[in-house]
Parts: structure tokens; sequence; C-alpha cells
């Protein structure tokens, strides 16, 4: 597995793991008074941002390449990630079935919570894709930030619901 720090100019420093060409874990960016984030503990914040060079898996550059998409997609560049591999492992098959529906949703849309849920095949269980979208691993290839609430924007965990609205803005989705 290889884990690395990066950032994303304006947003912060963001970590992404990955097993091969697999995407295991990503934190989204958030400026280092930010941290640690769960997943880190009591660790003091991280350590600036490290990528590794081309060469620095015999060669492979997923790693690289995957960071520069996804500062790009933070510069508010139209990248997309639906043919990035991801470890859905340990989910439901409900879960399987809501990550499958939002990386079907495209850049510029939203869903409710209630049409996330009819749309993974369980109308009704919009306070479970809830609980799916607060639990997300894999921000933005698993575009959580795209679901609304019936009556508005809807929160966005610890990060907020003003960290959400920047990103969909990135989308040119304005609410």
């Amino acid at each position: 597995m290889t884990c690395v720090r990066y950032e994303a100019d304006g947003w912060g420093i963001a970590e992404l793991c990955t097993d091969g060409a697999r995407v295991v874990w990503h934190e989204l960016p958030r400026p280092i008074a930010a941290h640690p984030h769960p997943g880190w503990g009591g660790y003091p914040p991280p350590t600036p941002a490290t990528v590794p060079n081309g060469d620095a898996r015999g060669g492979d550059d997923f790693v690289p390449t995957l960071v520069a998409s996804l500062r790009a997609y933070f510069a508010g560049a139209d990248v997309d990630f639906e043919d990035i591999e991801l470890d859905l492992d340990g989910l439901t098959p409900f879960g399987r079935r809501l990550a499958s529906a939002l990386r079907e949703i495209r850049r510029g849309e939203v869903v409710t919570y209630g049409e996330l849920a009819a749309l993974a095949g369980r109308p009704g269980a919009a306070r479970a894709a809830g609980t799916f979208c607060a639990q997300n691993r894999l921000a933005i290839f698993v575009p959580c930030h795209r679901v609304v609430a019936a009556a508005g924007l809807g929160g966005y965990g610890t990060l907020g619901g003003e960290y959400k609205r920047r990103l969909l803005a990135l989308e040119h989705v304005f609410l």
C-alpha cells in the first residue's frame, strides 16, 4: 500500500492511499490546523505534502498522475474519476450500490439523499444513504458532495456545509 499527502492550492493538505492502481482511502484537503483527522489519531499535523517520483514504484506513475488530476480538480478543472478503480471491500451490497449510483451522478448534477437511496434500489432509505455518505472514505471518487438534503444543501460532516458548497461551486452548482 502507498499513502501520500498532497497539497491542493487554496484547500490544504489531503491524503491518498492506494493499493496498486486501486484507491483505498482519500481524505479531502483540509487546512493544516484542521488535522489530524480520525485516521491519524492523536498524531501531530501531517508533514508537508509528499508525492513519490514517477519511478518510486518500479516506474508506476499511477499515484503521481492521480495526484496531479486531484490537484487539477481542486483548481477547478473538469476532471472525471469514473475510470479509477476503488477498494469497496467491507461495504454491504447496499453500500456498493450506493457507491455505484454516486459514481453515475455527473459533475454539475445533484440528487437528494432520498433520490440516491432510490437509485440504489431502496426507496425510503434516505437516512441510510446519509449514513453511507457520512462514512465515505473515498471522497471525490464517490462524490457524496453531490448529494443534498431535500430542503437545501445539507451538511458535510466535520468539514461543514460551506466546504460542500465550495466543492459544488467547482462543478458549477450553486445552492
